[in-house]
């Protein structure tokens, strides 16, 4: 069984301090520490983190120990005016997974055992299966990151594999297992969820294509600090 645990949530490891230089390159980012020493950082984001890139802003970098990185520092964090924003999209799998285990998340309770990076068909993985004698449920996860107002939008850049995980939720729905599709906002400032239909229109109606046929739409914000980051609360779905 899954073992509840009222400390849901992951600790960041140690941070350094420093503000936003430029952002280049989509995988690299130049930060100038607190102590003066210009570091290029590892930016483990491909898209095109709109609303949480702004040179000169506070960001907050952890720094790895295995020798044989050619970037030490990765960039975890961005202070942005109205919230911390988490710009690391290996950080949403880890924390829904230990949400999940922690049984913090009401729409999937109920599962005996959780595993990631499930294959599925020929050429696609997704990110969680859940079992249970006689049931199955599919989850894959996307972080969020862009808002506008207190709107949170996914994509903000277009994403031809984001819609190849609909259409596989979709045939996964077909087979009277659960698909979920997962959005997790990274940051505290949003109060509702919209598909970004003014960057990638071709997602947007694949979702709600993907809604009529049975996947579930869930869109949770988290509580995020310089000490950890945690699943806070559901946010309203606008499709």
């Amino acid at each position: 069984m899954l073992n509840p645990n009222n400390n849901s949530g992951l600790p960041w490891p140690a941070l350094t301090k420093g503000v936003l230089v430029r952002r280049y390159k989509r995988f690299m980012a130049d930060v100038l520490l607190d102590g003066g020493e210009l570091v290029t950082t590892h930016c483990p984001n491909s898209g095109s983190m709109k609303s949480c890139c702004e040179p000169g802003r506070p960001v907050y970098l952890s720094r790895s120990s295995n020798p044989k990185r050619r970037l030490a520092y990765t960039w975890e964090l961005i202070e942005m005016p109205s919230s911390l924003v988490g710009v690391n999209t290996g950080v949403p799998n880890k924390l829904v997974r230990q949400s999940v285990i922690d049984e913090v998340i009401p729409e999937l309770l109920g599962y005996e055992s959780v595993r990631a990076e499930v294959r599925y068909g020929l050429n696609s993985r997704l990110d969680l299966l859940l079992e249970s004698p006689g049931k199955s449920c599919f989850v894959e996860i996307k972080n969020c990151t862009l808002i506008d107002g207190n709107v949170a939008y996914f994509p903000d850049a277009v994403t031809t594999r984001g819609l190849k995980h609909l259409v596989d939720l979709q045939e996964i729905a077909k087979s009277s297992n659960r698909a979920v599709i997962f959005f997790l906002v990274q940051r505290m400032d949003a109060s509702i969820f919209r598909p970004a239909d003014h960057i990638d229109p071709a997602y947007g109606l694949e979702l709600r294509r993907a809604m009529r046929n049975g996947v579930e739409i869930l869109c949770y914000d988290v509580s995020i600090s310089l000490e950890n980051i945690a699943l806070n609360k559901p946010l309203a779905c606008q499709l």
